[in-house]
């Protein structure tokens, strides 16, 4: 290998480069049949619920000291391993990768792929959350302590008010939106990538509105939280957040920085 091939292999991924990449996985993705969205979407669902239930048993196993809370965070990222590495689909990834080809080529035709997209994607992942916590609560699927210590940790999330949670759901949009740009990088750093900012996304108590779903139903289910105020108080808030912190600001960031490029 001569020295310039070195060179170019070393050379990070400059940023016109990670865009084309992550527009032409958005375009795949477009592309896929509905069905496969669905499917892939309520697997996200179940297993993004994963992170409430490892959250729950570092709850329950740690001690009550004032560092639990920083520890048990480290839980909130199994879920997100599990889907982001899994290539599931999430509704907060697609917040920036679907919504590159809108910024590339703004059209009707391109809108309506990407709200269907949105749609089915964002659907598949709340039924995903809603099995699991009807599932856990009913049919027993962890032990009656595991499920006091995730309903304990989903308290926390149920405490918000509809303001508070459009604005900790702006940072949540953001950082995962950040993941998607990164990952390409990132070789095989992937995992710490996704451990780092998701674990920052749980430490500073940001709302992410998948999770957030599991945590609102397993609260419903259980019956201890309304169905209006999980909805319009809690997960549409916060999807607002999402939103706002994915597409509003960092897709158009990370399209801004690049236009001239392209």
């Amino acid at each position: 290998m001569d020295e310039n091939q070195e060179v170019e292999e070393r050379q990070r991924l400059r940023s016109p480069l990670v865009y084309e990449i992550v527009r032409r996985e958005a375009e795949v993705e477009l592309a896929r049949p509905a069905v496969s969205l669905w499917w892939s979407g309520v697997a996200a669902g179940i297993a993004l619920s994963a992170s409430l239930l490892a959250e729950g048993l570092l709850h329950r196993y740690l001690p009550d000291a004032a560092w639990r809370p920083a520890a048990e965070s480290f839980g909130y990222c199994f879920g997100f391993l599990v889907v982001i590495l899994g290539r599931l689909q999430l509704f907060t990834e697609q917040t920036v990768t679907a919504v590159l080809p809108v910024l590339a080529d703004f059209c009707t035709h391109t809108l309506l792929r990407t709200a269907r997209l949105w749609s089915i994607v964002l659907v598949a992942n709340f039924v995903g959350t809603l099995l699991t916590a009807i599932i856990t609560v009913h049919i027993g699927t962890t032990s009656a302590e595991n499920l006091v210590a995730m309903l304990e940790v989903a308290r926390e999330f149920a405490e918000l008010t509809p303001v508070q949670a459009v604005a900790y759901g702006i940072p949540a949009g953001f950082f995962i939106a950040a993941i998607v740009w990164m990952v390409p990088s990132a070789e095989g750093a992937a995992f710490w990538v996704i451990v780092v900012v998701t674990y920052l996304i749980a430490l500073g108590g940001f709302a992410h509105v998948v999770v957030g779903s599991a945590e609102v139903f397993l609260l419903q289910v259980a019956g201890e939280l309304g169905v209006a105020q999980g909805l319009f108080g809690l997960i549409l808030p916060s999807l607002v957040g999402n939103i706002l912190g994915g597409t509003g600001l960092f897709a158009m960031l990370a399209y801004a920085q690049v236009q001239e490029e392209l």
